[in-house]
């Protein structure tokens, strides 16, 4: 356990079970295989030590804000698995029954997905469909990682989800801006917190979407 703890000091005081870390340590070899296949992340990022902290890590550190009560988690736009998949490893090992749903519109991707859901025995289903097709959704959390800008992933909560408890989403260094601008349009409530991975970024964790009426 203290070699693998080793390996993601930013969770050392986040009492992730050993069982986590392996799955951890299992996606990540087959995102480095698969990525010598098809283009699942960049080459640069798929580096042991950059991999663990940049995806693995920068994904896991939602945990909080996600819903483990609800049936249904949905990851709007999953791509190699960030964060669904990596979600889906914690929650397994919290014995919790959610189920995650990886909506992927790339063939090569969503095979992947499935490979490594089935190798890892997760509760995942993987939707290969374009989310921006799909009406009357229901979800408990709603989460996106490096998908599409802010005002976008609003208008496709707010028309497509019919239910959904809250959105998680990744802002990187011009988060404020943006999420300043993106204000001026919509009405949301939302709790920012500060990411543990990357100095200029942060997440939002947004309830309440409505959009605001033009004069």
């Amino acid at each position: 356990m203290e070699e693998l703890l080793k390996k993601y000091p930013l969770l050392k005081d986040q009492n992730v079970p050993r069982e986590t870390f392996m799955g951890f340590e299992s996606f990540i070899a087959m995102l480095q295989k698969g990525n010598e296949e098809i283009n699942i992340i960049s080459k640069e990022t798929a580096k042991n030590d950059v991999i663990r902290e940049r995806h693995i890590v920068d994904s896991a550190q939602i945990l909080d804000f996600v819903d483990l009560n609800s049936s249904i988690i949905t990851d709007i736009g999953s791509g190699g698995g960030m964060p669904g998949i990596v979600i889906a490893i914690m929650i397994k090992n919290l014995k919790k029954s959610v189920k995650v749903n990886l909506y992927e519109k790339s063939h090569h991707k969503s095979s992947f997905l499935r490979k490594v859901s089935r190798d890892l025995k997760l509760n995942t289903e993987v939707i290969q469909k374009n989310i921006f097709e799909t009406q009357n959704l229901e979800s408990g959390t709603i989460m996106a990682r490096a998908f599409k800008p802010l005002p976008i992933i609003l208008e496709l909560v707010y028309k497509n989800f019919s239910s959904y408890k809250n959105l998680i989403l990744f802002m990187g260094k011009n988060g404020e801006q943006i999420l300043e601008e993106t204000l001026k349009v919509w009405n949301f409530d939302f709790e920012k917190k500060k990411s543990i991975t990357s100095e200029d970024s942060f997440f939002l964790n947004i309830k309440n979407i409505k959009k605001k009426h033009k004069n």
